[in-house]
């Protein structure tokens, strides 16, 4: 890892917000977003135990991370509120919210619960090296659940979600490890029934 200058770190947040700003306006992540990466640049994230996401350039980051993941996205939010700067080791953490275009019978939005954000690597030249985003899957999937019992789901999100329901994965997702099968959920289940009876 490599020191950085502070004021060029700042600088680059400055761009890197900007673009996120521009790509919200427009619907266009790749278009904004994807000159800020490095050609040989990283970007993944997880998505449980058995399942992550990665590209491996600024190619697959563009087409994969900032194409086929945000299909049904493009008019989502992600406002950032906060950001730390570590120029020591030219790493940033932004953390950012997820919210929805659609809206509640109240007038709010729908929105991810919890944490979410990104840590970034810079790598020179205004461009970032390595990111990895995190959060909470779980508040993801309820909201997911919500907006499609609403209707309001987007059917881009819905055709990716029954790929992924099918065991089909989309560009990028990497298996970590074969899911449990059935019987092995059905023991699973057992043993927790046993526990629940046991430890009363």
């Amino acid at each position: 890892m490599t020191a950085y200058p502070r004021a060029e770190l700042e600088e680059m947040v400055e761009r890197w917000l900007q673009a996120n700003r521009d790509a919200e306006q427009e619907g266009n992540w790749a278009k904004h977003l994807g000159p800020l990466y490095t050609d040989n640049a990283e970007y993944r994230w997880n998505i449980g135990p058995n399942e992550e996401f990665v590209a491996s350039n600024r190619k697959e980051i563009e087409e994969w991370a900032l194409g086929v993941q945000m299909e049904g996205f493009e008019a989502w939010r992600y406002p950032y509120h906060r950001i730390l700067i570590d120029e020591k080791q030219g790493e940033v953490i932004g953390l950012w919210r997820q919210v929805s275009p659609a809206l509640r019978e109240d007038g709010s939005h729908y929105e991810v619960a919890g944490i979410g954000g990104s840590w970034f690597r810079y790598g020179g030249n205004y461009q970032w090296e390595w990111q990895r985003d995190f959060f909470d899957l779980g508040n993801v999937k309820a909201l997911f659940f919500e907006l499609a019992a609403d209707g309001k789901l987007d059917p881009a999100v819905k055709r990716k979600i029954g790929k992924l329901a099918k065991g089909q994965l989309l560009p990028g997702h990497r298996r970590l490890r074969q899911p449990p099968s059935a019987w092995q959920k059905f023991k699973g289940f057992m043993a927790m029934v046993r526990i629940a009876l046991f430890n009363r």
